[in-house]
C-alpha cells in the first residue's frame, strides 16, 4: 500500500512539472539558433554588467521635518580677510534678543590681502566650482558622498610680521544662540553697553577705511571636510572708503548620514547687497560687513541609500528572462518569415499528396461475389 501510495505521488507531482524535458533525439540544431544565442549571451553579459554598476551606484534621499532642537548652541564657522589692519576693525555677534556673543574664538592675523600665485588658482577654481553648483544642482550629492570626518586642514600660518601687512584675517569659530541675529566687522574694537554694545571707531581715521574683503569660509554647525558652502570664494574689492556690505542668510539644520560620515550640520542660502555711505545723498549706514542669518523652522534629513541585494538580483533575473524569451520569438518569427519568402510551398516541401481520379477508384474497386442460398 504504501508502494501504491509513493508511486501516485510521484505520478502526480510528474504531471505537475512545468518544466518538461525534451528527448535530445527531438532537437535540432542549426547555425541560425547558434548565432541568436551567442548574441543574446553578449547581451546578457552586457546589461549584467552595467547593472552591476547600478547596484554599486547610491543616491541621496531628502526628508523634511520641523526641527525641535531650540535650546541648542549653533556654531558659526568664519574665515575671512579684510584689507584694513587688525588693531582698527573689530567683528562680533549680536542676535534677536540684543545679547552680544563673545568673540573669545576669534583670531587676528595679520596678513597680505593679495594671494600668491597657488592661491589665486585654488581661488578661481573654488569660484568655478560655485558657478557649476548655481547651473548643476546634482554635484551638491556628489559633494555630500565626498564629505569626511575629521578636522579640516590647517592654512600655513605667515611667518612676516614686517609692517606691509596691510590686511587682517579673521578666523575660528563661536557659538550663538539658535535665534536670528547680525554677525558683523566693522570699524573700532567692541565694548559692552546697556542697550547692546558699540564700537570704538572715533580713535581711526577715515583714511584708513577699506572694507575689501574675501570670504575663505563660512559654514554653520560642525565643520565637515569637503563640503563647500555658497559664500565660499566670495570676493569682495571697493575703492570708496565708506563702503557698506550687507548678506542676508536663511539657516536650514540639516542632518547627514553617509557611509563616510554622520554629523549636524547647517546648509545655508544667501542674498547680498552693497552700496556706498554717503550721508549728504541720503545713504546712511554704517561702514562694515553684515550677515544677518536667520534659522528655519524645517529640518532636512539627507541620507545616502543603496539598491538592496535582493532587488539586484530580482533585477538581474529580469534581464537574463527578458532576453532569452525575446529572443527566442524573433528567432522563431525571423524563421517563419524566410519560410514565407522563399516559397517552401512552392518548392513542394507542404505540396499535398495528389487523389486518384474518380474513374480509377471505381476500376481499382473489387466485385465482392455474391451466392444464392436455397433452403
Amino acid at each position: 500500500m504504501r508502494r501504491l501510495t509513493r508511486k501516485k505521488a510521484l505520478t502526480l507531482v510528474k504531471e505537475l512539472d512545468a518544466f518538461p524535458k525534451v528527448p535530445e533525439s527531438y532537437v535540432e540544431s542549426t547555425a541560425s539558433g547558434g548565432t541568436v544565442s551567442l548574441i543574446a549571451f553578449t547581451f546578457m553579459a552586457a546589461l549584467a554588467f552595467l547593472e552591476f554598476f547600478v547596484y554599486r551606484d547610491t543616491w541621496m534621499k531628502y526628508e523634511y521635518e520641523v526641527d525641535k532642537d531650540y535650546s541648542s548652541k549653533l556654531r558659526i564657522n568664519v574665515d575671512i580677510t579684510v584689507a584694513m589692519r587688525c588693531q582698527y576693525i573689530g567683528a562680533d555677534v549680536l542676535d534677536l534678543a540684543e545679547t552680544m556673543v563673545a568673540s573669545d574664538g576669534l583670531k587676528y592675523e595679520p596678513v597680505n590681502f593679495e594671494l600668491s600665485p597657488q592661491q589665486r588658482l585654488w581661488h578661481m577654481t573654488l569660484l568655478h566650482i560655485q558657478e557649476r553648483l548655481k547651473v548643476e544642482h546634482s554635484l551638491q550629492d556628489v559633494l555630500f558622498k565626498a564629505a569626511i570626518k575629521g578636522a579640516p586642514p590647517v592654512p600655513p600660518q605667515s611667518v612676516d610680521t614686517s609692517t606691509s601687512l596691510t590686511a587682517c584675517r579673521i578666523h575660528g569659530h563661536l557659538y550663538v544662540n539658535k535665534v536670528a541675529g547680525n554677525f558683523h566687522i566693522t570699524v573700532g574694537k567692541s565694548i559692552p553697553h546697556p542697550r547692546g554694545h558699540a564700537h570704538l571707531a572715533a580713535l581711526v581715521s577715515h583714511d584708513s577705511y577699506n572694507f575689501s574683503h574675501r570670504i575663505d569660509h563660512l559654514s554653520f554647525g560642525e565643520v565637515i571636510p569637503g563640503i563647500i558652502s555658497p559664500l565660499d570664494g566670495t570676493e569682495k574689492v571697493t575703492a570708496e572708503e565708506n563702503h557698506m556690505f550687507q548678506y542676508f542668510v536663511t539657516i536650514v539644520p540639516t542632518k547627514l548620514n553617509t557611509y563616510k560620515v554622520s554629523a549636524d550640520t547647517h546648509q545655508y542660502s544667501v542674498t547680498e547687497q552693497d552700496r556706498v555711505i554717503n550721508h549728504a545723498a541720503g545713504s546712511h549706514g554704517v561702514s562694515g560687513i553684515f550677515m544677518k542669518y536667520d534659522i528655519s523652522s524645517l529640518m532636512v534629513k539627507v541620507t545616502e541609500q543603496h539598491m538592496p541585494l535582493w532587488q539586484f538580483l530580482v533585477r538581474l533575473c529580469g534581464i537574463i528572462g527578458g532576453i532569452f524569451s525575446t529572443t527566442g520569438m524573433l528567432h522563431g518569427m525571423v524563421g517563419f518569415l524566410l519560410d514565407v519568402i522563399c516559397c517552401r510551398f512552392q518548392m513542394g516541401v507542404y505540396r499535398p499528396l495528389k487523389e486518384d481520379p474518380p474513374n480509377e477508384q471505381k476500376n481499382s474497386e473489387t466485385p465482392i461475389p455474391t451466392e444464392n442460398y436455397t433452403n
